[in-house]
């Protein structure tokens, strides 16, 4: 059987956000087939206005929207505290839009022209670091590591300060589960790339190097001097606690 979810479970909800009819409706009919939950939508206002009614498993999102675009869309979403799965779809082949779609926060990104059956691949890992298929750190409690004034709440997918919760993102969890694990360890960029997306290239090294600086901005007192989440120059990154 074909299908992302077994028949017993409630299937994954996704939001298609594509402003180009045929393509939209195409994705949506074979992504219904696969087992999935499509709503289907042309302008990124209607992903704005849904996805607080809705709150779905995963967002597909042209980047090439009339009105307000898919860029901007993803980075509301991400300062507005969601953290599901975004895959950002581009006609557009600069790396430079590519590694800004990364940097406001996209999981992964895919350029046209493209496979339904690479995509359904992507959305597939997606949802599987989202749904926890990540391995969580060890920790003396089990579920939850100090990094400074912040707590990294394993099971709860979050960064605790005080009160204050942080929702993290699919690809910020895997690489701050990957620095937590081994502590003192240096880790390189290409591993927490293997550890954050599904097929690694160029582009997602630098994808590494934004969810970083995501990250200490949260955990971090100064960002520029980070004590908790050090560069390794030339190699990569290591967690000190």
């Amino acid at each position: 059987m074909n299908m992302l979810t077994a028949p017993t479970e409630t299937p994954h909800h996704v939001f298609v956000v594509e402003d180009d009819d045929a393509m939209r409706n195409m994705l949506g009919d074979y992504l219904d087939r696969q087992g999935l939950r499509v709503t289907r939508m042309s302008r990124a206002e209607e992903l704005m206005r849904e996805v607080p009614q809705t709150s779905p498993d995963l967002v597909v999102l042209d980047i090439g929207l009339p009105g307000m675009s898919g860029l901007d869309a993803c980075r509301a979403l991400r300062l507005g505290g969601y953290d599901m799965p975004l895959i950002l779809l581009t006609a557009r082949c600069e790396e430079v839009d590519r590694v800004l779609g990364l940097e406001m926060g996209a999981d992964d990104y895919l350029g046209k022209p493209f496979s339904a059956r690479e995509l359904l691949a992507r959305i597939r890992a997606a949802l599987r670091r989202a749904h926890g298929q990540v391995t969580a750190p060890k920790a003396e409690t089990g579920q939850e590591v100090r990094i400074g004034q912040h707590v990294f709440d394993i099971a709860a997918r979050s960064l605790r300060h005080g009160s204050q919760m942080r929702m993290l993102n699919p690809v910020e969890y895997a690489m701050l589960s990957e620095l937590v694990r081994s502590p003192q360890v240096t880790i390189t960029r290409e591993a927490l790339v293997s550890a954050s997306h599904s097929e690694p290239d160029a582009v997602m090294l630098r994808a590494v190097d934004a969810a970083i600086m995501r990250l200490r901005k949260i955990v971090e007192e100064d960002p520029a001097r980070p004590r908790h989440i050090q560069t390794v120059r030339g190699q990569g990154y290591v967690f000190v606690p």
